[in-house]
């Protein structure tokens, strides 16, 4: 049993830079004396602890010392066969666990809300790829988990499946069966790829929902830096399943990690893992009466309505703001932002606020929030109508043209209502959450053209070819 409240890499660096080198290696500010203009204190200071893969602070491709007694934490604590530290976010462990599983050609279920990273692993990997359609929850207007049901489906329809890739929780916290779906996919002897990069913090138990690794997940990707004090891109990634090959895994990794990793990021994840081991019952308390707190003033607030997830049953730390007013989602996260108040993201309907992991006695400005945001919806008008929004046109699809084939073919632009039909050339999508709504190659259906007219309607921010977007058109294969 290793001590989790030790901070190997982190007090490693801390010794090297209590020695005073003199850096004759990179990195080019040398320890921060290489100021970008006088008296840049601020900046100096964040280099400090920037380092490089000299004698003491290890090397994370080939880890021997404090990045290895890291990494070993890391797996213990959260009860892995192998953990890993990722620099490049949670991109690069999504890259490595899909290119490491999933060979050439091979069939592989693909719950379709995934983030963008798995569909480039998916292309880099050539495979066939079938995707699963989210249950709608028409409360929240977001799409969900995907139903067991849904699994079986697919499963009888593709028996040569030879992996299934899902995103546990969605965006929003919300949580499906996620161990029904495991054992399902174990029976049939195949490894489920869990993209948890919003759920680093579930292992800390109930309330929480239970972290994927926990029920049985074969490799698993987190983004420390969603919800734990780490800096941003700072990730984990776990094997746990003699399913996957542990050593492609780390060959892939070597791949897509910098050969250049950054030292403040990777110790950021180091103090990040501490902290989590300390979390105690105590803390969750704390936490959860603070949350608590806070949701009951925002209900209070008439133009807004505070959602419950289904059953009670999803991720505390996530706060998800209904418009009850004229404002769309998106209007709103404006007038949040005119008022000093960033919020995660925003939709139609929607914002989402991520609330923070405190511990006892962590103060954070809650009840200053409150207030703003009272004074800055005070008259609004009521309206609480909100229509149905359409489910996906198939519950299991495939891509209409495979990834082989596509860059064999034209492109040309046509005027997005008259793009039904046609197979969509660019991958569309609303960002943040990072989840497609057209994906190159497949069928365009008059649903997605509905979904993407409204989020144009409603300032909904793209990541793609936004100016052809906003003039009304949409990239499309030429098939004869």
């Amino acid at each position: 049993m290793k001590n989790q409240l030790e901070i190997p890499l982190y007090n490693a660096l801390k010794r090297h830079i209590s020695n005073n080198p003199v850096s004759f290696h990179v990195p080019g500010h040398k320890y921060g004396e290489i100021a970008a203009y006088k008296q840049d204190e601020f900046f100096k200071g964040i280099l400090k602890i920037d380092a490089t893969e000299l004698t003491g602070l290890d090397d994370l491709h080939s880890p021997e010392g404090p990045i290895r007694e890291a990494e070993e934490l890391l797996a213990e604590l959260y009860g892995s066969k192998k953990s890993f530290f990722l620099v490049n976010g949670s991109t690069v462990g999504n890259l490595a666990m899909i290119m490491a599983v999933c060979t050439e050609d091979s069939t592989v279920l693909v719950q379709r809300n995934c983030h963008k990273s798995v569909l480039n692993a998916l292309k880099l990997a050539k495979v066939r790829p079938i995707f699963l359609e989210p249950e709608i929850n028409q409360e929240w207007k977001v799409a969900a988990g995907i139903s067991t049901c849904t699994v079986q489906q697919a499963i009888n329809q593709y028996p040569d499946a030879k992996a299934l890739i899902l995103t546990y929780p969605n965006y929003y916290g919300m949580v499906d069966d996620l161990k029904g779906i495991i054992e399902l996919a174990h029976h049939h002897h195949f490894p489920v790829l869990v993209d948890e990069a919003h759920g680093p913090h579930f292992i800390i138990g109930e309330p929480f929902p239970p972290s994927a690794l926990q029920l049985g997940a074969d490799v698993v990707v987190h983004s420390a830096h969603k919800t734990l004090p780490a800096m941003t891109m700072g990730s984990f990634l776990h094997v746990n399943s003699d399913l996957v090959n542990l050593t492609r895994v780390e060959e892939y990794l070597g791949v897509f990690q910098s050969s250049s990793p950054s030292y403040p990021i990777m110790a950021s994840l180091d103090i990040s893992r501490y902290y989590l081991a300390g979390y105690e019952p105590e803390d969750v308390h704390f936490l959860l009466s603070e949350i608590q707190s806070f949701k009951e003033a925002l209900a209070k607030i008439e133009s807004i309505k505070v959602l419950t997830y289904p059953k009670n049953v999803g991720d505390p730390l996530k706060i998800t703001i209904q418009s009850k007013s004229e404002l769309t989602g998106f209007e709103l996260q404006k007038k949040f932002e005119e008022n000093g108040i960033y919020t995660e993201l925003a939709d139609p309907y929607n914002i989402l606020l991520i609330m923070p992991l405190l511990k006892k006695g962590q103060v954070y400005p809650l009840s200053e929030t409150v207030a703003k945001i009272k004074g800055m919806l005070y008259g609004l008008s009521f309206n609480d109508i909100i229509n149905e929004i359409p489910t996906g046109d198939e519950r299991i699809s495939e891509l209409a043209i495979q990834y082989s084939e596509m860059e064999k073919l034209k492109i040309m632009e046509v005027e997005i209502e008259r793009a039904s039909g046609l197979v969509c050339a660019e991958t569309i999508i609303p960002y943040p959450p990072g989840i497609p709504l057209l994906m190159k190659g497949e069928k365009i259906t008059s649903g997605r053209i509905g979904q993407l007219n409204r989020l144009l309607q409603t300032g909904a921010r793209f990541q793609g070819d936004v100016s052809l977007l906003k003039a009304g058109y949409l990239k499309t294969f030429s098939i004869r």
